[in-house]
């Protein structure tokens, strides 16, 4: 029984000093991203746009798709309004980081209704928080099967 309580004891104290400790700008970048795309799976619309720069840009799968912000929001917000937006889950992210961890930025492969994506970008600190810049949406195709396309 002592034993118990002195696990328990021991593991809330170096839980306490873990769960202080900061995140590395990888993390808040990988957390950034992932509450992204959360937002559009839950159909937030003002969270998912509150983590997009003001001057930023999102390419879709289609030629047609190269929106700034406020056109893509436009376009958008009857997804949002019906509360189905996109659904992405991460499979892989690789992020970089300029010296300054000022700009970052990353590539990842999705899980999507359209089947393998991936998604690759520019984030950029802006007032202490990382906001999606860039970012490049595409479906991915193995080589053999481009002829199919």
């Amino acid at each position: 029984m002592k034993n118990l309580l002195f696990t328990c004891l021991a593991l809330a104290f170096f839980t306490g000093f873990t769960g202080n400790a900061q995140s590395s700008p990888k993390e808040k970048i990988n957390s950034m991203l992932e509450a992204w795309h959360d937002a559009a799976a839950r159909a937030d619309y003002d969270d998912y746009f509150e983590l997009m720069a003001d001057e930023s840009i999102f390419i879709g799968t289609d030629p047609t798709e190269n929106w700034e912000k406020d056109a893509f929001a436009e376009w958008s917000k009857p997804y949002f309004d019906k509360g189905k937006a996109w659904s992405f889950s991460t499979l892989e992210r690789n992020i970089f980081l300029k010296e300054d961890c000022e700009i970052a930025w990353f590539d990842e492969l999705l899980e999507t209704q359209m089947g393998i994506c991936r998604g690759s970008g520019v984030v950029t600190k802006e007032d202490g928080e990382w906001k999606v810049k860039h970012y490049v949406l595409s479906i991915e195709i193995p080589n053999e099967n481009v002829d199919e396309v």
